[in-house]
C-alpha cells in the first residue's frame, strides 16, 4: 500500500496543476487529456484496437529479447564464473561488447538482419545479456568452497553441482541480474522501435513527438512505466517461489 502513495501524490499535483492552467496543455496535458488520447487511439476507425496492439506487440517483444538473453547470460555467466580458462578467453571479449551503446548495434542489425523483427529482438536480447552475465559471473567466484566440496564429496559431477549447489548459493544475485536485464530489455525496446519500427509503444513515443501529440507522449511513458513495473513484479513473485525452495 504504502508504494502507491507517491504516485498517487504525484498525479494529484499534476491534476491541479493543469486544472489551475499554471502551464500551458501543449506543454503539459492534464489526466483527462491523456486518458482521452488512450480512447482515442484504441477506437480509432481508421485503425480500431490500435493501442492494445502497440501494447501486446512490445511485450511480446521485451519478453522473447528477456528470455533469449537471460538464457545466453546464464550460460556465460556459470563459464566465466567457474572456469578461469574461460574467464581468460571470454571476458575481454564480452567486456568490449557490453561497453557499445544500445543505438550504435542499429544500423548493423538492421543492415544484416532487415528490417522487421529480427533486430529488435537481437538488440533487447544483447541489452538482456550482460546483467545477467556480470551479475552470475561475479557471484559463482564468491560461493563457499565448503558448499563446493560437499557436493563433489557426494558424487556430483559439474552440470548437478551448478544447478544443485552454486546456483542455489547465489540465488539472491541471480534474480538481481533478472532483474536488471528486465529492465534493459525495456530500454532497448524504445530503442529499437524508435528507429524502426511501425508499431510499438517506443514508435508511439517517436510518432507522437514527430506530430507534437504531448498528451500521446504522456500516454506511451506511463505505460512505459506501469509495463515494466508490472513484469519486474512477475520476477519478483518467482524470486520468493524460488527462495522458498532453495532459501
Amino acid at each position: 500500500m504504502g508504494g502507491g502513495i507517491l504516485p498517487v501524490a504525484l498525479l494529484i499535483v499534476w491534476w491541479a496543476v493543469t486544472a489551475a492552467q499554471l502551464l500551458p496543455s501543449y506543454r503539459l496535458p492534464s489526466p483527462a487529456a491523456v486518458v482521452q488520447a488512450a480512447v482515442d487511439l484504441q477506437t480509432n476507425p481508421l485503425y480500431p484496437g490500435a493501442l492494445f496492439r502497440d501494447i501486446a506487440i512490445s511485450v511480446q517483444r521485451v519478453i522473447l529479447g528477456f528470455l533469449i538473453g537471460s538464457l545466453i547470460g546464464l550460460v556465460l555467466g556459470s563459464l566465466v564464473g567457474l572456469s578461469r580458462t574461460a574467464e581468460i578467453l571470454l571476458g575481454p571479449l564480452l567486456g568490449a561488447i557490453r561497453a557499445v551503446p544500445s543505438l550504435a548495434w542499429m544500423p548493423l542489425l538492421l543492415l544484416y538482419l532487415g528490417i522487421f523483427e529480427p533486430p529488435k529482438i537481437v538488440l533487447i536480447t544483447i541489452g538482456a545479456i550482460f546483467p545477467v552475465f556480470t551479475t552470475l559471473s561475479t557471484a559463482l567466484r564468491h560461493v563457499d568452497p565448503h558448499l563446493v566440496e560437499v557436493g563433489r564429496a557426494f558424487g556430483l559431477r559439474r552440470f548437478e553441482l551448478l544447478t544443485t549447489v552454486q546456483l542455489p548459493a547465489v540465488l539472491p544475485s541471480l534474480v538481481a541480474g533478472l532483474r536488471l536485464a528486465l529492465a534493459q530489455s525495456w530500454l532497448f525496446l524504445v530503442a529499437a522501435e524508435l528507429i524502426s519500427s511501425s508499431i510499438g509503444l517506443g514508435y508511439l513515443l517517436s510518432d507522437s513527438q514527430n506530430n507534437s501529440r504531448v498528451d500521446r507522449l504522456f500516454l506511451a511513458i506511463i505505460l512505459l512505466a506501469i509495463l515494466g513495473k508490472s513484469t519486474d513484479a512477475l520476477i519478483g513473485l518467482l524470486e520468493r517461489r524460488l527462495l522458498k525452495r532453495w532459501g
